[in-house]
C-alpha cells in the first residue's frame, strides 16, 4: 500500500467535501474547488476523516494512490488558508508595483512596462517594490503563475539580476579574466 495514499485527511469543521459522478468537490470558508477522480480511485469520508482508497495493486492505480491523496489534501487546505509563492526582483530599477488585486506591473529592464494579469482566484500582493506575493486557493494555479512571472526575466548568472523565489540560490558564474 502507498505511505503516502494510506494517510488519512483530516477535514477541518467548516469544510464540506463531496464526490459526485467521480468529480471531487472541496468547499470552505475561501472558495470551492473540483477535480475529477481517476479511474479506479474511490474516497470515502468517516465523520471528519476522508481515505483514499485503490480498486486494485496495478502499478497505474497504485502510482495514482498517493497522488489522488495529495491532491484532495492540498485542495482542503488551499480552500482554508490559501497557499502563497514570494518571488523577489534583484536589479537596478527592477521593480513590481500592482494597479489591480490581479494586475501586476513589471519593470524587468525592457523597453517598456510588463503587465501580468492573474487568472481568476489569483490575487498579488506587493509589500515592498522588489517583492511579489502571489496567493490562491489552487496550489497548482499560484505555482503556475510565480513560473510564468520569473519566467519575465529568468536570474542570469553573472550579476544575479532577474526575478526569483524568495531564497532560490542562483549559481554565479566568474566574469570574464584579465589578461
Amino acid at each position: 500500500m502507498s505511505r503516502i495514499g494510506r494517510n488519512p485527511i483530516t477535514v477541518p469543521a467548516a469544510v464540506t467535501v463531496s464526490v459526485s459522478d467521480n468529480v471531487v468537490t472541496v468547499t470552505g470558508p475561501q472558495a470551492t474547488l473540483s477535480r475529477p477522480l481517476p479511474e479506479g480511485i474511490t474516497l470515502s469520508q468517516v465523520g471528519d476523516v476522508l481515505s483514499v482508497e485503490r480498486a486494485t495493486d496495478e502499478t497505474r492505480h497504485r502510482a495514482l494512490h498517493g497522488l489522488t491523496r495529495t491532491l484532495v489534501a492540498n485542495m482542503v487546505t488551499g480552500v482554508t488558508s490559501g497557499w502563497t509563492k514570494e518571488l523577489e526582483i534583484i536589479g537596478v530599477g527592477y521593480r513590481a508595483a500592482t494597479s489591480a488585486p490581479a494586475v501586476l506591473d513589471l519593470a524587468l529592464g525592457f523597453s517598456h512596462p510588463v503587465q501580468f494579469r492573474a487568472p481568476d482566484g489569483v490575487t498579488f500582493d506587493v509589500p515592498t517594490p522588489t517583492r511579489v506575493v502571489v496567493k490562491g486557493p489552487d496550489k497548482e494555479i499560484v505555482g503556475q503563475v510565480a513560473a510564468s512571472i520569473r519566467k519575465l526575466r529568468k536570474p542570469e548568472p553573472y550579476k544575479g539580476k532577474g526575478v526569483r523565489y524568495l531564497g532560490e540560490r542562483v549559481a554565479r558564474k566568474a566574469g570574464k579574466a584579465a589578461k
